[in-house]
């Protein structure tokens, strides 16, 4: 519902807010790979994805950028962008920069992690991360709402969760999907099982590996048994199809 038949307009974002020991990104998120750009050139790539017919501006990691990511949509806006506008966060966002974005983002695509705040903390560097996503995706879910999808089954509103699941149920991540479900049950979730043990993830023995099948499925059928009906589940063989490589002009190209 992202992606559709034309393709997402992704813009990442060097560095992250959140500190990830196994970010499969870690060579933007953590190594600052990129090169800068003003607020002007960044309304300039937004037009330049709309001219090629993208289905959306997808803004990956934008949240330590929010000042100037609000004065490039004001500017996009104005200057002709009419996509619809995602914003692709690790769901690390303050309150007060949700509420500033209240009107400018068509679709939140918030991961939510974890459900313990001492994993948050030894694995991604995140103080208080549960309090402040579940306060994130509840005033995510108020501004957008549901997912509404076009003719086409593109998304243009709404909010679509992702939670990855964890070797050894790391992620706690039955207890995020009973908060995703007391939000609403119609809430969209992506169950990933695209984990892998990249980055700095071998200095953790217990994260040092991939997903069992049995794992995994315990967490889809949970959401079943809840009564979380939108989902999007992923093979265990994701782990290996989407490691992006950011040196490559194409960094998510199969070769």
């Amino acid at each position: 519902m992202i992606s559709g038949s034309r393709g997402s307009g992704t813009i990442f974002f060097a560095k992250c807010c959140l500190k990830c020991v196994y970010c499969q990104n870690y060579q933007i998120s953590q190594g600052g790979n990129g090169y800068k750009v003003g607020v002007e050139r960044l309304v300039e790539i937004m037009l330049e994805l709309q001219g090629k017919n993208c289905h959306n501006i997808n803004l990956v990691s934008p949240t330590h950028y929010g000042r100037q990511v609000i004065a490039a949509l004001d500017l996009a806006r104005k200057e002709g962008l009419k996509l619809p506008v995602v914003y692709n966060t690790g769901g690390y966002d303050s309150i007060d920069l949700l509420k500033k974005l209240d009107g400018k983002i068509d679709i939140y695509l918030p991961d939510f992690k974890y459900y313990d705040n001492e994993k948050a903390l030894k694995y991604s560097g995140a103080k208080k991360y549960v309090e402040r996503t579940r306060e994130g995706l509840t005033e995510m879910f108020r501004q957008v709402g549901q997912i509404k999808l076009n003719g086409d089954g593109v998304a243009v509103k709404g909010l679509l969760v992702r939670h990855l699941v964890l070797p050894n149920n790391l992620a706690d991540s039955e207890k995020v999907l009973d908060f995703i479900a007391s939000l609403s049950k119609d809430i969209w979730v992506s169950i990933m099982a695209q984990y892998s043990p990249q980055f700095r993830a071998n200095e953790f023995p217990e994260l040092s590996r991939r997903l069992q099948p049995e794992e995994y499925r315990r967490i889809v059928d949970h959401a079943a048994k809840i009564g979380l009906h939108n989902l999007y589940t992923q093979e265990l063989a994701s782990s290996e199809i989407y490691l992006p490589d950011f040196k490559k002009d194409k960094p998510f190209a199969v070769d």
